[in-house]
């Protein structure tokens, strides 16, 4: 992370000029300091190797965190995967002062003999967090059902120190589940909104020779989900995943 810093969104990058393992805490492991004319203290919680990054590290990395003089500005969660909890908490939780990020890590680090190659290379790329709106219809022939709004990513932007909007634009595919359980997702609605008119949806349907409703596969390019009924577990699930390839969840709660 030292070397190769965390690359933002259009090329954008969180550069160090220190980052070195911290004393005296568990569940947080780095302590490290921006490149940058006022140098802000950062603090890295790295998840496992070969599991998610799970809710309770979140809780008790943030308890640390608490503790620490001076307070951080930056707190990163990095990680190959995060749980979808985790990921609620990070993206939802408000403290003042303190930015809280996450960031994908390369799974070429899992790699030995590759991991003293990595300085010029791309290791640590910062998740945007979806932008997500969800809603009851009011009228016509769908009322009273729900219709999920997505806007895009919000990113963190380096420079200015805050969260932007991403907009729509670098949305490569979302997917919904209607009725999320908590612990897998089940895409009932998969969009590909940067699809032209012979990709996605509509390559599909001509490669299977299928008869093809094109107001249906003109909706699957958009970025406002078809109305759907609320299920058991009233909750809902979007997962997008932008240009880069990079994923994000967001869990949404139906009142």
């Amino acid at each position: 992370m030292y070397k190769t810093g965390v690359r933002g969104k259009g090329g954008q990058r969180i550069e160090f000029s220190r980052v070195e393992p911290l004393p005296g805490t568990r569940w947080l492991h780095a302590d490290a300091e921006t490149k940058e004319d006022q140098p802000q203290r950062v603090v890295v919680s790295f998840g496992p190797e070969y599991a998610p990054l799970e809710q309770r590290q979140v809780d008790l990395a943030l308890e640390e965190a608490q503790s620490l003089v001076p307070k951080p500005k930056i707190i990163i969660f990095a990680s190959f995967q995060f749980d979808s909890e985790a990921a609620k908490d990070i993206e939802e939780t408000n403290w003042p002062g303190v930015t809280l990020l996450k960031a994908q890590m390369n799974a070429d680090l899992l790699t030995e003999d590759l991991k003293k190659k990595r300085a010029s290379n791309e290791s640590f790329w910062l998740i945007g967090q979806p932008d997500v709106d969800l809603k009851q219809v009011k009228k016509g022939d769908d009322k009273g059902k729900w219709q999920v709004d997505v806007h895009g990513f919000d990113y963190y932007n380096t420079r200015k120190g805050i969260i932007e909007s991403g907009g729509k634009g670098n949305i490569a595919m979302w997917m919904l589940d209607t009725d999320y359980d908590g612990r897998s997702l089940l895409p009932r609605q998969v969009f590909f909104p940067m699809a032209s008119a012979k990709e996605g949806w509509a390559k599909l349907a001509k490669s299977l020779k299928a008869e093809i409703d094109e107001d249906l596969i003109e909706a699957y390019r958009g970025t406002v989900s078809l109305p759907f009924e609320p299920g058991a577990h009233r909750r809902v699930a979007v997962k997008i995943v932008d240009d880069r390839g990079i994923e994000s969840l967001k869990i949404i709660g139906i009142d």
